[in-house]
């Protein structure tokens, strides 16, 4: 019971006398992500940060799909097979630009929740 307490108290001080904690941004890789202040600019962050990743996906797959149809030399399958990869990417940016439409046009025109003005 003892070994129980202190990794609960050890863990709960070490959260909250962790010096990132107490920042206003944590440095990493991708970028310095936002924690002090709202919520609101954290996940404005993620949003954002996962579109560009999304997009830049889309992207990528359509010049895969390209390239396939480029070498396919005359190979009825492979040129299907680019075609639908092709498809595909500009569905799924297509899906992203309407979910991003219908959060602002939900939540900013209709509900006018705070937080999501721009």
């Amino acid at each position: 019971m003892k070994k129980i307490l202190f990794a609960i108290f050890f863990s709960l001080s070490f959260f909250i006398f962790s010096s990132p904690l107490l920042a206003q941004s944590v440095k990493t890789g991708i970028g310095d992500i936002p924690i002090a202040g709202d919520l609101n600019e954290t996940v404005s962050w993620f949003l954002k940060f996962f579109i560009g990743i999304g997009g830049g996906t889309a992207f990528l797959l359509i010049i895969f799909g390209a390239i396939k149809i480029i070498t396919s030399a005359g190979n009825p399958e492979n040129v299907k097979t680019g075609q639908e990869t092709i498809t595909s990417a500009l569905m799924g940016l297509l899906f992203i630009l309407f979910s991003v439409f219908l959060l602002e046009l939900i939540g900013v025109k209709i509900l006018n929740i705070p937080g999501f003005k721009k």
